[in-house]
């Protein structure tokens, strides 16, 4: 009996081990295909998160994604992206809110927590579903295809909604960095006005440092920080969020909803960063690790994504979209200007 127990253990080992591999190796070769592209072409613009999206998608809709990629792909959108989210706190520090300063920080806060409510509300009135609304009203306020991301842990959309976010910040965040730079003398913007008002309204990370230092190397170095101090935000954006989803669950019926742990993970590798001396070389290689499982996360959820069903969406989510990034900008160059 021991032998035959024995017998069945090791004809199960080797299916546990290789049943997530075909989705995992899925996910990482498009993730290294999004990665080669950006080399090959420089173009800044396709980050590799969104190529590893775009990839996906692609090969869903054309060839279709293979049966045995389904348990892989479920690990990359889950335990995979939450370690991604939590890695991407090795890029900031607790002191980055000091260097903003007060005035700053409360510019932030405010232009984050109004586009945010602006969103849903402007959500509710086109007809745009209440998680769609969610996770583009975050995409917008905090830190585009991650907060994306992050957001969708509690609010819990269809792939399909979560690909229409992330289209919709990503293309009125690649227009804040074209027009940015071109309205910044005519609005008589200096170079700190002009960088807080990049970090505290443009989509996503990459985007604000690219507007931020086409204005000069001042205005690059606020935008950067401003920005960053905002990702910051993303944690307890997400814990709220959980919240009232436990909340509307249990006062429904619904389904519970996880408490977002891995936020905690994320402030404790913020902390860290912020009172230890990392090398340097470790902290890169974090934020390259985090910039890698979020491609693979989002390379899994291009490969969930049926055109048909997006299309089916129509243009209202994209409105809602342009409605919140013309908000944005705004309510961050008034605040700016005000104070």
């Amino acid at each position: 009996m021991p032998q035959m127990a024995e017998t069945r253990r090791a004809r199960r080992l080797p299916a546990a081990l290789t049943g997530p591999m075909p989705g995992l190796a899925l996910a990482a070769g498009l993730t290294a295909l999004a990665h080669l592209v950006q080399a090959l072409t420089g173009w800044p613009l396709l980050s590799p998160m969104m190529g590893a999206m775009l990839g996906g998608i692609v090969l869903r809709n054309t060839l279709g994604a293979p049966a045995a990629a389904a348990p892989g792909l479920r690990l990359a959108m889950r335990p995979i992206l939450r370690l991604g989210i939590i890695l991407l706190g090795a890029r900031l520090t607790f002191g980055q809110l000091a260097d903003v300063g007060v005035i700053g920080l409360a510019t932030i806060v405010a232009t984050l927590g109004a586009t945010f409510l602006f969103t849903k509300a402007a959500g509710r009135l086109l007809g745009v579903e209440r998680g769609l609304s969610e996770l583009i009203a975050a995409g917008t306020s905090i830190c585009g295809a991650s907060a994306v991301l992050a957001t969708n842990t509690v609010t819990r959309a269809p792939d399909e909604d979560v690909a229409y976010a992330i289209a919709c910040v990503t293309i009125f965040g690649t227009l804040s960095m074209l027009v940015f730079p071109i309205v910044a003398i005519p609005l008589g913007f200096g170079a700190p006005d002009y960088g807080l008002w990049v970090g505290a309204s443009l989509h996503e990370v990459a985007q604000a440092v690219g507007a931020g230092f086409a204005h000069g190397e001042e205005a690059g170095e606020v935008a950067t920080v401003a920005k960053l101090s905002r990702v910051l935000l993303l944690a307890p954006l997400i814990l709220t969020l959980g919240a009232f989803a436990r909340g509307r669950g249990g006062g429904t019926g619904g389904a519970a909803v996880p408490v977002p742990w891995f936020v905690f993970g994320f402030l404790g590798v913020v902390a860290l960063n912020s009172v230890l001396p990392v090398p340097d070389m470790l902290r890169g290689g974090a934020a390259q690790v985090s910039g890698m499982f979020l491609a693979m996360a989002l390379a899994a959820m291009g490969l969930e994504t049926d055109l048909g069903k997006l299309r089916l969406k129509g243009a209202r989510p994209l409105a809602l979209g342009a409605a919140a990034w013309l908000f944005v900008s705004a309510a961050a160059g008034l605040l700016v200007w005000a104070v």
